[in-house]
């Protein structure tokens, strides 16, 4: 029975705007992999499968296999109120 290891890898997901529909772009800085999808959770998704995909792939070949040492990188965004001045240069 092979022994299975969990490997973290940070996902950075971006809403997107391609046409008319609204989709979610998701990175792995890590591997350098992409996908995308119509909702987050799909987004989520497909990059967890391309993902293990990949370091299966990595592991066939008996190649390095990288993964990220934190398990608590939370990036997010926020909106601030800005109210530009009459007098500002830009």
């Amino acid at each position: 029975m092979k022994l299975k290891k969990i490997l973290n890898y940070r996902v950075h997901i971006e809403q997107e705007t391609v046409g008319r529909k609204m989709v979610y772009n998701a990175y792995c800085p890590t591997l350098g992999l992409a996908d995308y999808g119509r909702t987050i959770d799909e987004a989520l998704k497909r990059i967890t499968d391309l993902i293990s995909f990949h370091i299966e792939t990595l592991s066939q070949l008996g190649r390095f296999i990288e993964a990220d040492q934190d398990t608590t990188t939370v990036i997010t965004s926020v909106q601030v109120p800005h109210v530009r001045s009459p007098h500002a240069s830009t």
